[in-house]
This record gives C-alpha cells, structure tokens and sequence, in this order.
C-alpha cells in the first residue's frame, strides 16, 4: 500500500473519530474509505480493519465523556454487558441475514427518527436526574440487546440508534446519551472484534495507524460536543441521519 493510500486514511480516521465522539457515525466516513483503499480483501477484513481502529476511538471518547459527565454505574454496566452480548451474536450470524432484507427496515427506522427529532424542539435538550429504578435498567438492558445485535450484524447507524433510544427511554440529553453510546459502542466494537481476530479478519498494522488517528479525532469531537453542548450535538446529529438515510436509500433503490 502507497503512502498516499496511507495518509488518506489517516485524515478519514481522523473525521470518523470527530464525528463519531459527538453523535456516532464514524463508519460512514471510515468504512468506504477502507473499502476504496482495500478492494481485493473482504468485507469481513474490512470491517475486522475498520473495527480496530474505531474501538480505540470509541474508547477514548468514553473515557473523556466520563470524566467530564456524570453518569450512573448501573446504567452503564448494564448497557456494557447486553450490547456486548448481544454484537457477538450478531457477528456470529451476519452470513443468515442478508443486507438487503435489512437495509429498507433500516432506512424506514432512520426516516422516522429524523423526523420525530425534527418536530420535538425540545427533544434531548433536558436532562432528567432519575433514580436508576428496575424498569429504568430493563429499559437500558432491551436498548443493549436490540442495538447490540444490530450492529453485530449491520452496524450503520449504531451511534445514532443508540443516542436516540437513550434521550427517548431514559430521558436523558443528548450529551448523556452521546455518553451512554460511546459505553454500548466501545463493548460492541469489543464483541465484534472477539469474533473477527479468531477467523483472522483484521489487517493489525493499517488498524493500529488508523487508530491513532480515530483517537485524536474523538478527543477533538468530545471536546466540541463538551463545549456547545447539547444543542450542538442535535444539529449535528440530523446532519449524520440526514446523510445515513440518503447513502441507505440510494444502496436500496439504486
């Protein structure tokens, strides 16, 4: 690989941690341009790739949001644990289902998202200190599972499907949420990655360069989203779904 191939991927890698750190996302940015740079390997390499060098992003990013954020313990262990869980086995069966019986799901799934987010002003702009109740962890736990699972086996959009189910279920901001997601985020990468190093998916060298990359990236993005807060992150957020649902759509009628 040329040196120009390299550096291209470094300045993506850097995008993709930005963006990712605030609202999620960051594959739409760094998976095509692994696909461009990679064309003779798989789509599990690139994936395996992509996913190296977004856990240590992700990472970074959690780490930041839960110095600076408060969060509850309870809330995130058992995110961590259903998302973690629940990706491995999605990974697992990402040759049953096929894209194109997810795709149209997911797009509708998007459109109706962008929209309602649209319409409420005031959704994900106040945050509510709530006591971690049973029903409050089942709901954290059944967001895990499902969103877990689906990036497993999919995976475009997770950030975004996690900040959305976290604001609407466990009425949080969307600087909690974009908190909570990097914890789901950081384990499914985790699950995802425990799945494709056995089967020997991951191209470890161009993954570790893209990674350093991915993490300086997410510590800029975290500190924007930091800084300007939650207003900030829902503009930025139905640009991202703005975007995912244009790309969803012309892989699925064109």
């Amino acid at each position: 690989m040329d040196m120009d191939t390299i550096l291209s991927l470094v300045f993506f890698a850097f995008c993709a941690g930005a963006i990712d750190a605030a609202v999620g996302g960051g594959g739409l940015i760094q998976i095509p341009a692994l696909m461009g740079a990679l064309p003779h390997y798989s789509t599990a390499t690139v994936f395996g790739t992509n996913k190296v060098a977004s856990i240590c992003g992700t990472a970074s990013a959690a780490f930041s949001y839960m110095r600076k954020v408060k969060l509850q313990w309870k809330l995130l262990a058992v995110i961590a644990v259903t998302a973690c869980i629940s990706s491995f086995g999605g990974a697992a069966c990402v040759s049953m289902i096929p894209q194109e019986i997810l795709r149209p799901f997911v797009l509708f799934m998007l459109i109706v998202i962008a929209i309602y987010t649209f319409m409420k002003k005031q959704f994900g702009q106040v945050h509510f200190q709530q006591e971690v109740t049973n029903k409050v962890l089942l709901l954290a736990g059944l967001g895990g599972l499902l969103i877990g699972f689906y990036d497993g086996i999919f995976g475009p959009g997770t950030g975004s499907f996690f900040i959305f189910y976290f604001i609407r279920y466990l009425k949080v901001d969307f600087l909690h949420a974009s908190a909570l997601s990097k914890i789901g985020n950081f384990m499914t990468n985790f699950a995802a990655l425990s799945f494709f190093i056995p089967t020997g998916h991951v191209l470890f060298q161009l993954g570790l360069i893209m990674a350093v990359a991915n993490v300086a990236g997410s510590l800029v993005g975290v500190k924007m989203a930091l800084k300007y807060g939650s207003g900030f992150i829902r503009i930025i957020f139905l640009i991202l779904v703005s975007i995912l649902i244009c790309k969803l759509a012309y892989q699925t009628f064109f």
